[in-house]
């Protein structure tokens, strides 16, 4: 009898191995949960990669690439014949024009946005006032373009396409809701050769303030987007892109020799330009007419902020004769404190808030002078660009 009993519990024994072994290999074959985690991630990818791809895709008909041409001279050297009466040996070889040819001297990107031709780009891409300017689509066609505007302090530009047609166009968005590390995509004609030429990257920084050099001239520029997506030579003027497609930004400046810290103008500050072309043909914006710095914590002004009136000279005045700024009263040395009730500090300077505005509204100041603070009342006036 008790060795059918350890029979019995040598059963039971076994039976349990089993069934132990069967949930343990269960349990194993479960173990997929973590690839079913994993997989739920690569979705997320393949929707940024489309959104990107449907944005390019959306926008590139409207990026087109600008080419400047002017006629360059052929300055030709020439020996002089010794036995000429006017020989000199210190002076034996002098140079004469022989002719001119007609040259590529400069280009870069820009971007329809209306869909009569309409084309945006930065003022230093057509600077050159001797130039002619052409523009090739995404498609390969060329088209002449007169410049309507320039707006060196911005670094805009406004171009229209000379030949009737309907173009495409891109969508224009809202760039005051922009956060550092959105995903953008800047596309441009990279080192003059490459068309529409596409980088991915994020919002660095907003609000930056740089000093732009195009080699000829500089230019400070407040208010800009940082960002790592590649910004190249010939990438000036081409769109910011958000993944919806919608144009924030304008390609505007890169770090030379760095890599990955390239800048953008904000779509809205293109607005007004945009604005005014349309109701009056021309550039006109909201003029004060002051010459300023930003007063920051380590001035000895006795306050640190405001935007300080600059003490000039007859050439270079702080206040601009027969300005909205002179007829209101401001005086050379004034620190304008706030501009209509906003306070005017590095982040929110002067130039940033005026914008805001139109030719003929009616603003206050508070001013410090001299210590003691005044309210003053100025209408603001218009200047032609």
């Amino acid at each position: 009898m008790d060795k059918n009993i350890n029979r019995i519990i040598i059963g039971l024994v076994l039976v349990l191995v089993l069934l132990v072994g069967v949930l343990v290999g269960h349990w194993i074959n479960s173990k997929p949960v973590v690839y079913e985690a994993e997989q739920s991630y690569i979705p997320v990818t393949i929707s940024q990669e489309q959104a990107v791809i449907s944005a390019v895709e959306d926008v590139s008909p409207a990026v087109v690439s600008i080419v400047a041409v002017k006629d360059i001279p052929i300055i030709q050297r020439r020996s002089i014949d010794p036995f000429n009466f006017y020989y000199d040996p210190f002076f034996d070889y002098f140079y004469e024009e022989r002719g001119t040819e007609r040259v590529e001297v400069g280009g870069g990107t820009g971007f329809i946005i209306s869909s009569d031709g309409l084309v945006l780009t930065n003022c230093h891409v057509v600077s050159d006032s001797d130039a002619e300017y052409t523009v090739f689509t995404n498609d390969g066609s060329q088209y002449e373009v007169e410049i309507l505007a320039r707006d060196s302090f911005q670094d805009l530009a406004m171009l229209k396409i000379k030949e009737g047609g309907s173009f495409p166009t891109v969508k224009i968005g809202d760039s005051s809701s922009l956060k550092i590390g959105q995903t953008v995509v800047a596309i441009g004609n990279s080192l003059g050769e490459f068309r529409n030429t596409v980088s991915v990257g994020v919002v660095s920084g907003l609000g930056r303030s740089i000093s732009a050099t195009d080699g000829r001239t500089s230019q400070l520029l407040e208010d800009v987007i940082q960002t790592d997506a590649a910004i190249n030579s010939g990438n000036s003027g081409g769109p910011l892109l958000n993944l919806r497609g919608e144009v924030i930004g304008i390609n505007t400046a890169m770090v030379v020799g760095a890599q990955n810290i390239g800048f953008s103008i904000p779509i809205s500050r293109a607005q007004k330009m945009i604005e005014s072309i349309e109701l009056h043909g021309e550039l006109i914006y909201p003029f004060l007419g002051v010459r300023y710095v930003m007063v920051g914590k380590n001035s000895d002004l006795g306050v640190d902020y405001g935007a300080f009136i600059i003490p000039g000279d007859i050439n270079e005045p702080g206040i601009e004769p027969d300005s909205a700024a002179e007829k209101a009263g401001l005086k050379e040395g004034d620190i304008i404190l706030e501009f209509d009730g906003q306070r005017l500090d590095l982040t929110n300077h002067l130039a940033k808030v005026i914008t805001n505005y139109n030719p003929g509204d009616e603003v206050e100041l508070k001013v410090l002078r001299d210590g003691n603070e005044l309210i003053i009342n100025v209408k603001l006036g218009s200047k032609k660009i």
